[in-house]
């Protein structure tokens, strides 16, 4: 699962004026969609579906008390699952639509929201989301993802919220609390697993990419003994499956072998009589020698 929050920029995420460019770049795929008849999802906050636009551009250029003309407004997260765990979320894009949208509302949010360490929970955090089913320069079968625009503050407009600020759960100072975006990704993954039943690898996980690119040496060879051993056991899973799929097999066979000899033998076929199968050939018989009279 890879989430990540696009730095801002002077385009579509430049997030120091009004949200209006980034969610009119969240619909951009709908029309295309619409004409073809393909099915579309509108926006989603943390109770409703299918928000107009207007009414999610109001509700976060709204939410903006006490911030200065050149502060962040709001920020962008991307929530992008890899094909495998699509595949895990449903069989049609329906389906993987309703199923992304519980884990934005059962997991992201609330993970999100507890990482500022200010006690907040999901229903603190102003939000809307909207589902692309498409991704730019991508070859996978699968590309559906999330664009999430969350406020910069809170659902009361008090308290000023940042995932991009550098501090992790501060006591003193003046900003206090913080946000840890590593731990985030970490209980944002295990929460996918949970929610699906998914069985990751050891090599799709976070752990597993944040150590092979941020980790030190004797970290990075570790978790490579790790992988290794990881796939020794899942190979001796596989032949050990593969083993017992043969022997029941053959236990099947020979079962259904023994059962045919002897049902052979307590009721044999039909045969005819040795005399009908083997024909007798009669001997003719030699005329008696001896002297006529």
């Amino acid at each position: 699962m890879n989430i990540d929050f696009p730095p801002p920029s002077k385009g579509t995420y430049n997030n120091a004026g009004s949200s209006r460019r980034l969610a009119d770049y969240c619909e951009h795929e709908d029309l295309e969609r619409m004409e073809q008849g393909i099915y579309t999802e509108g926006f989603f906050n943390l109770a409703d579906d299918n928000i107009y636009k207007s009414q999610v551009v109001k509700d976060i250029d709204g939410n903006i008390g006490q911030l200065m003309k050149t502060d962040a407004k709001f920020y962008a997260i991307h929530v992008s699952p890899s094909e495998k765990e699509l595949k895990a979320m449903g069989n049609t894009e329906q389906e993987q639509a309703e199923a992304m949208k519980r884990y934005i509302r059962e997991v992201v949010i609330p993970e999100y929201a507890k990482n500022f360490n200010k006690g907040l929970s999901a229903e603190d955090i102003k939000f809307y989301g909207k589902i692309h089913f498409n991704r730019d320069r991508s070859n996978n079968e699968l590309n559906m993802h999330c664009h999430l625009i969350v406020s910069r503050k809170d659902q009361s407009n008090k308290k000023k919220l940042s995932p991009l600020t550098n501090h992790k759960n501060t006591k003193k100072g003046a900003i206090k609390g913080g946000f840890d975006r590593t731990n985030l990704f970490r209980q944002a993954e295990q929460g996918f697993d949970r929610l699906f039943n998914y069985d990751r690898q050891l090599t799709e996980s976070f752990e597993y990419y944040n150590t092979m690119k941020n980790g030190n040496i004797s970290d990075q060879l570790k978790m490579q003994e790790q992988q290794i051993s990881d796939e020794r056991k899942n190979t001796n899973v596989q032949v050990g499956m593969y083993v017992d799929e043969l022997e029941s097999k053959l236990s099947a066979n020979l079962s259904e072998l023994g059962l045919s000899s002897v049902l052979g033998i307590i009721s044999p076929e039909p045969s005819n009589t040795l005399d009908e199968q083997i024909p007798v050939k009669r001997k003719k018989k030699k005329p008696k020698r001896g002297f006529k009279r």
